[in-house]
């Protein structure tokens, strides 16, 4: 079957260049493959669209109605095809970025003053939630995804650890004591988060998360900042990644816990797009743009 778009290519070159064979010169293409095309059309729309003798071609009534619509859509065409070209090259259009909500909140809305003015043809529409979004059915153009990431047909960029930390507010270790290794904190209040990608009952440590330790509190919750809250109140033991609570650990409203086996880092902190060999340029600038400002020591593990 031949193409239709093709076709009305073709069929606008013969009508500019008066014969069949021209329009196969300009085209590339052989004589033939331009008189299929020009028979297929014709047949398609059951009307002559060239008058042909031995000596010349000439178009029809019908063929300068079609010629006037096919110009319209082929130009269209070339205008839609010069935006994508531009969109491939210069970020402009809007963009659509899903970020979890702490993160979002804390470390992402703050740089989009900076983002709009290094590039202010691009308008974000930023999406705040903690739920896996599906990309490609809720139109999303990029999101950013945090731990360990598992195998799909998105692609995506690592932009920054995500390095996590036991803490717990000075009046709650100075009411219960400081937990002094991981199976301690058996003993005490700890406050979990209901979606980790482990389980909320077991707080893994060491370098590989290795050691799994039962923990039990009176709170659990799905966001961090939550959590991060009633810790500061003095409610119990949180571990929580260090975005949320890095300022309260440089304040002093919290306080990091050594213990005797290290925390584990959550995989990354990643951006995550749908597979494409070239993504638009306003996913790619938005990209470089937090990688520069987080990778590979974010501004949220710079503590004293």
């Amino acid at each position: 079957m031949l193409d239709r778009l093709t076709g009305l290519e073709v069929f606008a070159k013969v009508a500019s260049n008066g014969s069949l064979s021209a329009a196969a010169r300009a085209m590339g293409l052989s004589q033939t493959m331009v008189t299929k095309h020009i028979a297929a059309l014709e047949a398609r729309l059951g009307a002559k669209l060239f008058h042909r003798t031995t000596r010349r071609l000439s178009i029809t009534e019908a063929g300068r109605n079609y010629l006037e619509a096919s110009e319209r859509i082929l130009t269209e065409m070339e205008a839609a095809d010069a935006s994508i070209a531009v969109d491939r090259v210069e970020p402009r259009g809007l963009l659509r970025l899903n970020v979890p909500v702490s993160f979002g909140t804390r470390q992402i809305a703050p740089l989009l003053p900076e983002f709009a003015a290094l590039h202010p043809r691009v308008a974000i529409e930023l999406g705040l939630n903690d739920r896996l979004v599906d990309l490609a059915e809720e139109g999303w153009d990029l999101v950013i995804r945090i731990g360990n990431l598992s195998s799909s047909s998105l692609i995506a960029r690592r932009i920054a650890p995500c390095r996590v930390v036991v803490c717990a507010a000075p009046s709650y270790l100075e009411a219960r004591g400081k937990p002094p290794t991981v199976s301690s904190l058996a003993e005490h209040n700890c406050l979990g988060y209901t979606l980790s990608q482990t389980s909320v009952d077991r707080w893994a440590f060491g370098e590989r998360g290795e050691i799994n330790v039962r923990v039990s509190g009176n709170l659990r919750g799905n966001n961090g900042d939550a959590l991060r809250a009633a810790a500061i109140a003095g409610q119990g033991v949180i571990y929580q990644p260090t975005f949320i609570v890095a300022d309260d650990l440089r304040d002093g409203r919290l306080v990091a816990l050594t213990l005797d086996y290290p925390t584990v880092e959550l995989g990354g902190i990643y951006a995550v797009y749908l597979h494409d060999r070239q993504p638009p340029a306003k996913v790619r600038a938005f990209i470089d743009f937090i990688a520069m400002r987080f990778a590979p020591d974010p501004p949220w593990d710079r503590l004293p």
